[in-house]
């Protein structure tokens, strides 16, 4: 694996359905060797390229950072619930090839992704980060301005541990912007 120590020339866009075999195989990286994610099993192809037509379908963001024509890490934010009254609230999720990690990729994605759900009137983005002790996750959201909310402690079974959740939250909008028409 090669490891990268030079900034990065990185470039973001709407993620497409041909960036999904690298967003898939840079997912799988952290289900099957990570806590970052609760999926035990990691999604073929065809699912995760379901599950982007679903981001998208619903008109909200999904990114990719590349190189080069390099897929370097995606983002994307996804219902936060499915009652309507969270309608302008997100849920963010944000994973990067293992050979960035900490070349700021994750925050140029989660940047771009709060960038681009306040376009849309999204008002509240929340972080559900897999392990407390993923450091890197809870820093890049803290540095994107986001405060932990709480720690749902051993909620999470896999590799044979109990598993946190922290939970992260930041206002997308400001506090006094009135609700929508």
């Amino acid at each position: 694996m090669k490891v990268l120590t030079t900034p990065l020339p990185v470039a973001l866009r709407d993620a497409v359905p041909d960036d999904m075999a690298a967003v898939q195989a840079i997912y799988a990286y952290y289900v099957t060797r990570t806590c970052a994610s609760f999926e035990e099993e990691p999604p073929d192809l065809a699912e995760m390229t379901r599950r982007h037509a679903a981001i998208v379908g619903r008109g909200l963001p999904y990114l990719v950072a590349e190189d080069q024509g390099e897929v370097l890490g995606y983002a994307y934010a996804g219902p936060f619930r499915p009652r309507s009254a969270y309608r302008y609230t997100v849920e963010d999720s944000i994973y990067v090839a293992p050979h960035v990690v900490r070349r700021g990729v994750g925050g140029l994605l989660l940047d771009g992704l709060v960038e681009r759900c306040a376009a849309l009137g999204i008002r509240q983005m929340i972080a559900v980060i897999g392990d407390s002790a993923n450091a890197a996750s809870i820093s890049v959201h803290r540095r994107a301005g986001f405060n932990q909310e709480g720690v749902l402690r051993g909620v999470g079974l896999k590799f044979g541990r109990w598993i946190d959740v922290v939970i992260m939250h930041r206002t997308v909008l400001p506090p006094d912007a009135p609700p929508p028409a």
